[in-house]
């Protein structure tokens, strides 16, 4: 089977002309020879989304360890353009944590979407300050013999997990989590900018949700997001017009440069769900208005769909088409080290890829060389 679009988004150029051969679910060649036989796709042909960062869909949460709900939120991620994805968790007692990476790492090879790359693990290792929608209670200093369990548990998944740089044993922790595959990321935090950065000189490589749940920029003290500015680590950003405003994720795009960001959704259960009333964790969460709010007002987690995230820094002005894909494709990727199996419309990889518009919304998602979401 060969496809040819109008644009093809490579890792490193955007492609005219150019033919994708799909043979057992793989991209076997590219090439500007002319078949005797192909479909053509109207408009621009992108590697599928990588979401590293999102707790639940299809009113499915990862936290809830319910049989069955890993394939509905991998099925369900097809209509946002998402190929491959981290599930991710909550602060929560070890037990549940044990349950809910147990479960993904007893099911994630038989999901039908979307394709689970790994597990995240936002927390619980954080400050109560910037506690957000997760629940101080069972917040606490790094523990590596926790992280190794979750790594059994999950059948070697864990391969993210989010803590507070000021947090005791940060810096051996991170070591040697990195030693274990494990990139660590930073977040849900009231770090001093040197604080931030000596977890950077440990080995962190990720800010979560920047400019979220974090040490602001003040002039004299810089903060959590004055290290994610000044640092080469990657920055996570939700751009669904309510946790950053489109000027603050301009500024930070415009110091760091599209390929140390990470764009990502942090949605919950109530994604691609109706208003209402729903939950995240323990909390009780009603969405309206285009986002998911805490009893107390605090944003929980997002309903944004990551296909809306690319077309928003598109819209915004702020990245051209090229750069706005690889955002939600490629370096979320590169991020956590996955990109040898996904983010790329590549020889050798799998056949994941989308279909986007002119002004990039979303036409279709093909997984493994077939069409399986189409607008």
């Amino acid at each position: 089977m060969f496809y040819k679009a109008d644009y093809v988004i490579l890792e490193d150029s955007v492609g005219e002309e150019l033919y994708i051969e799909v043979e057992n679910a793989k991209v076997k060649s590219i090439s500007k020879n002319e078949p005797e036989e192909y479909e053509y796709l109207e408009g621009i042909l992108a590697p599928g989304l990588v979401d590293t960062h999102i707790h639940g869909y299809k009113n499915k949460d990862i936290m809830n360890a319910e049989k069955g709900a890993l394939n509905v939120i991998s099925e369900g991620l097809l209509e946002c353009g998402v190929t491959s994805f981290l599930p991710t968790t909550l602060t929560d007692t070890t037990e549940r944590l044990n349950d809910a990476v147990k479960l993904v790492g007893d099911e994630y090879k038989d999901v039908t979407g979307a394709k689970v790359r790994g597990i995240f693990l936002e927390g619980p290792f954080f400050t109560e300050k910037y506690k957000g929608a997760q629940n101080e209670k069972y917040m606490s200093d790094p523990d590596i013999e926790k992280l190794k369990k979750w790594k059994e548990l999950s059948n070697g998944l864990v391969n993210k997990i989010a803590l507070a740089p000021e947090r005791k044993g940060v810096k051996d922790f991170i070591k040697k989590a990195n030693a274990m595959g494990v990139k660590v990321a930073l977040g849900h935090s009231d770090a001093s900018y040197d604080e931030a950065m000596e977890a950077i000189d440990a080995g962190a490589n990720i800010f979560v949700h920047t400019f979220n749940g974090m040490s602001g920029l003040h002039h004299r003290l810089p903060g959590m997001v004055g290290a994610a500015m000044n640092s080469d680590a990657y920055s996570e950003l939700i751009c669904d017009g309510h946790h950053v405003n489109p000027a603050s994720a301009e500024i930070l795009i415009d110091k760091k440069g599209y390929d140390r960001i990470v764009l990502i959704t942090d949605c919950m259960m109530a994604g691609g769900m109706a208003n209402g009333n729903y939950k995240l964790g323990e909390f009780p969460v009603k969405v309206e208005n285009g986002t998911a709010r805490l009893e107390s007002g605090s944003l929980a987690g997002s309903i944004l769909k990551l296909k809306e995230a690319v077309k928003n820094v598109y819209d915004w002005d702020i990245v051209d088409v090229y750069e706005a894909v690889q955002m939600a494709s490629l370096m979320p990727a590169k991020s956590v080290d996955i990109d040898d199996v996904c983010g790329k419309i590549k020889v050798g990889y799998d056949a994941d890829f989308i279909l986007l518009d002119d002004e990039l919304n979303l036409k279709a998602t093909f997984l493994n060389g077939e069409k399986r979401y189409e607008i």
